[in-house]
This record gives structure tokens, sequence and C-alpha cells, in this order.
């Protein structure tokens, strides 16, 4: 089944909408999205915002308890104060700039009404990917929904506090914020503020720390209006240049040649955390982790990438 056909079943996951998030389809995507801008001063306005940004101040960093404690960099508002977008990080020439960064990024998806699935025994979440992750010290950023983290809250928990990861907004329904996108159920542009606040109010709930400000849209698809939508809650949304391909996929190893192909300094790669609709992605992990360090290249999270440049 091809991986539009199974989005078109309601197996929907971010990797639905890879195919057209790849800066090769944008204009298809959006018809005028916000270009990328620069980091700006971290900020904790608003009510997402202030989520986000007072769990990771409590968090810290990387290093022991002793480390200081650092809030993540947010992008400036766009254009007419749209919701701005980060992408990759393209590295300066020379220098520390030129360093070889790559953020793995992790969607955990669960769209809103499958719970009867996951009653029924489909697994939506993942332990053997996180485990790998732990094992190859590997950091890496989680891009979670909230009905994610209702279903599974120890999971959520454990990822949130563990230094290796942040925890990053997927929605709370995984519905789409622009449609046509693959078959996802379509929010009101009226509701999409409240729909994100609605999964970092799921995070709290199930005591999920180093939460961050940032937000991915389900499908990777948006347009100026979504983003216009999305203001009030305060996040910076992150798309990716890598795309993994793992939605669906039964190859190991053709996910892994896809991600190693695709991998420049200040890539961010898009995979998945959902081990019905994404089960070979962790055996693709064990295979991309060792070669990209055998290439130089160093993981980080989504924040590190954005502060650099």
């Amino acid at each position: 089944m091809s991986v539009l056909a199974a989005c078109g079943l309601g197996l929907v996951l971010a990797g639905c909408g890879t195919p057209a998030a790849g800066p090769a389809d944008r204009a298809a995507q959006a018809a005028a999205p916000s270009p990328v801008v620069s980091p700006a001063s971290p900020a904790a306005s608003g009510p997402a915002g202030a989520a986000g940004a007072a769990d990771v101040s409590e968090a810290p960093a990387r290093g022991g308890a002793g480390a200081t404690r650092r809030v993540p960099p947010t992008l400036a508002p766009g254009p007419g104060g749209l919701t701005p977008v980060f992408e990759r990080r393209a590295p300066l020439s020379g220098g520390a700039a030129a360093e070889k960064t790559v953020a793995l990024t992790f969607d955990a998806d669960m769209t809103a009404d499958q719970g009867p699935r996951a009653a029924g025994g489909e697994r939506f979440d993942n332990p053997a990917l996180i485990e790998t992750l732990r094992r190859l010290d590997v950091d890496a950023t989680v891009f979670m929904t909230g009905r994610w983290a209702e279903e599974y809250p120890d999971q959520a928990r454990s990822i949130g506090a563990d230094p290796r990861f942040e925890v990053a907004n997927h929605s709370y329904s995984h519905h789409a914020f622009r449609t046509p996108c693959y078959g996802l159920p379509t929010l009101g542009r009226a509701d999409m503020a409240a729909d994100v606040e609605r999964a970092f109010a799921a995070f709290r709930t199930a005591g999920v720390r180093n939460v961050v400000p940032y937000f991915r849209f389900p499908g990777g698809c948006y347009d100026d209006d979504a983003l216009r939508a999305l203001a009030p809650a305060k996040v910076t949304a992150v798309q990716w240049d890598v795309v993994g391909g793992d939605a669906f996929a039964k190859d190991a190893d053709a996910v892994a040649r896809q991600v190693l192909e695709g991998v420049r300094p200040g890539s961010v790669v898009v995979l998945h955390c959902t081990l019905s609709a994404a089960p070979v992605t962790e055996r693709a992990i064990a295979r991309v982790v060792p070669e990209l360090r055998a290439r130089g290249y160093r993981f980080v999270k989504v924040s590190e990438l954005m502060a650099a440049g």
C-alpha cells in the first residue's frame, strides 16, 4: 500500500505529508509561506509559549544537576506577526560555524479518534526506538501530539525527563492546519491555537518536563492563514529538509540510505516514533547513527541547531 493510500485510510502521521513538505514542493504546500527568519531572544509569552519555556527552564542543561539552566531559542515573528518557520540552519563557511551537526526529530503521532485502535492493541508508541537512542547517546527532539501523551503518559514523562531529549508540540488532535493534507481531518482556523495549547496542557497533565515552544504541523501542511491563526500560541514552527521516508516503510536499509543521502550540516531529519505505522525506524537508526558519526556529524536537539548560526 502506498503512503498516500494508507493516509487515505486514516493511517495518518506526519510522514504522510513529507513529500509535500520538502523544499522542492514548498510551493505546492503553501502559496506564500513566510520566510525562515533569524533567531530572536528567547520568549516565554503567551499560554503555549509560557508552558514550553517554563518547563525547559526548570530542567537542567545536559551535564548534570549543577549545569546552567537554559531557555530554548525561538524565532522572531514573520511579516505581519505570522508564526515563524524554522527548517534548517545553513552553516556559515569556515570555522566552528561549519561544524557538522544534524537534528534527528521523531513525530509521536496519534489522532484524536484513534483511542479504540490503541485499546485494540495497535501500537502508536515505539519504546525500542527510544531505548536505542538512549543506548547510542543520541540527542533528539520528539514532536508529540497531546493525544499520544494522554495514551502513553509514563513514556511521555520518561522522554521529557531524559536530558537527551526535548519534547515539542505536534498538535493535540493531529488534524490538518491546511486542506487538502493527505486525508487528515481539518481544523477550523478558530480552533488552531487552542488545539496547540491543549497539547501543552496534556504534557503538563502527564508531568512531561523539558517541553520546548516549538510546533510541527501535522502532515507538514500549512499556509499563511494557518501561520496567522497560530500566532497567539507563541510557538516557532519547525519543518525539515530531510525526509526519512519511514512512514509505512518495510525496508530499514532503504530508510537509512534515504537519510544518509539527504543529510547536510545543519539538517533537520523527520522520522517517526509510531510503531504500527513506522515499524522499521529503530533498525534504520541503528545504522544511521554510527555512519553519520563516522562522517563527523554530531547529533543535536532542534533548540541547539536553532541557536547556532
